[in-house]
């Protein structure tokens, strides 16, 4: 044996190591353990190199936290192993800890709990952090979906979703109905869709790309009129939000009666900087924590230690950058909606958006807090609508098309990139990129033009990317007229 070891006798000692190995006992280290006692200090080179060395207790004091990268966690006893493996699945760890990284992790936790503040998700809920936005949307909808159930979904939902509910879940023995959801008639639309078997409602607000917004109150209303509250009905549907256009900066939807699940790709905006993909789900109910804690630890993952650092340090200046996102789209949505090759702009702050219709009942108002915490705080903080923008080209069919591809690619300062919500500004033209999937019947019934453009604005001088936008509609303009002349 080629270290010393407390638990054995001098005798027994004497009989495996040298009279150097003996003195090593008196030498402190720390290794994996908290327990000083538990492990010998090597004597032998390689296991010196194989031994886990950790720095002192009192190094624990950084004002940052640390990055755990451990896949495995060190056990006190057989009995300590044992009931981490009898646990239920849930969204955090207890006094036991952590056993295994699939199952959760100390980085993770304390980014995903951080999340669930901004969430305003209670103690007896939590939040589960994913790999990708995606990868969370996914997980709960396996969570709560199995063959012979029911899920309603808006025409306007991202492509990523309509291809897995077309690709998967409905190969699975799922059916699903397809409404248009935008504005105040989207409740009784989603009503007139419900079933018996109904177990998912599924809303994207402000939606992708339009930037139509759903009646959230509204929506939970009508389900708890058909199938009660969650209290005196467990086996209502799940009523799920993906907010990734407002994030909790804006809308916080898990305050709002009879929902139940808010969803995140922070990869957009909580992350911030175009340097991660991760994806955020929340929820009151310790029932739906506990399913889909079981599909991460099973089916998807956990975000990893050094992506969810990062989303941490991304979600400390979420709350300026969302001020000057919506402070600069304001101003770009403002120049869109004048300029003659643009047929229609959709961005929430405008007067003509067909959701921001004033009073107390405005959808718009609704879902915009602007980092508020009560109506009080309205007259410090500005009111923003947020960085997402969509504008249609003048044209039809291919002529459109065509339009709006020239236009993205005659950009200089924001670029041609698919995602959304990072500091620097991107463009993209969904019906060739990121609703390319989503046939042109469903698309065009969605509200996705085939000249729509959708813009991400970002943090930079708002007039450089005034300017940047006018001067390619203008040249696509200048060369259409070049073109006639010739």
């Amino acid at each position: 044996m080629a270290f010393a070891t407390t638990h054995r006798s001098t005798l027994a000692l004497s009989r495996q190591v040298n009279k150097n190995a003996l003195k090593s006992l008196t030498a402190t280290r720390q290794l994996s353990s908290s327990d000083d006692k538990k492990h010998a200090t090597p004597t032998s080179f390689a296991t010196k190199c194989a031994s886990l060395y950790h720095p002192s207790a009192g190094a624990n004091r950084g004002l940052a936290p640390p990055i755990y990268f451990g896949s495995t966690f060190l056990l006190d006893d057989a009995d300590h192993g044992a009931r981490l493996h009898d646990k239920k699945e849930a969204a955090y760890t207890d006094q036991d800890g952590f056993v295994y990284s699939r199952w959760g992790s100390p980085t993770n936790e304390a980014c995903a709990k951080q999340i669930a503040a901004l969430e305003g998700v209670d103690e007896r809920g939590g939040t589960l952090l994913f790999g990708s936005g995606m990868s969370g949307i996914t997980s709960a909808l396996m969570s709560a979906l199995k063959a012979g159930d029911h899920a309603v979904f808006p025409y306007t939902v991202y492509g990523g979703t309509h291809e897995f509910i077309k690709e998967f879940a409905i190969h699975w023995g799922i059916e699903v109905d397809f409404i248009d959801a935008a504005g105040k008639n989207g409740p009784e639309a989603y009503k007139a869709a419900l079933r018996e078997n109904t177990k998912v409602v599924y809303c994207e607000t402000p939606a992708n790309p339009t930037c139509r917004i759903t009646d959230l109150k509204g929506v939970g209303r009508v389900v708890d009129e058909v199938y009660g509250t969650r209290e005196e009905n467990p086996n209502r549907p799940w009523v799920m939000v993906d907010g990734t256009f407002a994030t909790p900066y804006h809308q916080r939807a898990l305050d709002i009666p009879g929902v139940d699940v808010s969803i995140q790709s922070c990869t957009k905006y909580l992350g911030g900087h175009s340097d991660i993909l991760a994806g955020a789900v929340s929820s009151k109910s310790p029932e739906f924590c506990h399913g889909i804690a079981k599909v991460q630890k099973l089916i998807t993952a956990p975000l990893n230690p050094m992506d969810s650092y990062l989303l941490m340090r991304g979600i400390r200046t979420l709350d300026v950058r969302m001020q000057r996102h919506g402070e600069n789209a304001l101003q770009v949505a403002k120049m869109l909606d004048e300029h003659p090759l643009v047929a229609s702009t959709f961005y929430p702050g405008l007067e003509n958006h067909p959701d921001n219709t004033g009073g107390d009942d405005c959808l718009v108002s609704q879902a915009f807090r602007s980092g508020r915490d009560s109506p009080e705080d309205a007259s410090i903080m500005p009111q923003t609508y947020g960085g997402m923008i969509a504008f249609i080209v003048a044209g039809e069919g291919d002529l459109a098309l065509e339009r709006a591809k020239k236009v993205c690619e005659g950009l200089r300062v924001v670029n041609l990139a698919v995602s959304l919500g990072s500091v620097e500004s991107l463009v993209e033209h969904p019906a060739s990129m990121t609703h390319a999937m989503i046939p042109r019947e469903d698309r065009l019934a969605g509200g996705l033009d085939d000249g729509l453009i959708r813009i991400s604005v970002g943090i930079e001088r708002a007039s450089d990317l005034v300017q940047d936008l006018k001067q390619s509609l203008d040249r696509v303009m200048e060369e259409e007229r070049a073109e006639k002349a010739a």
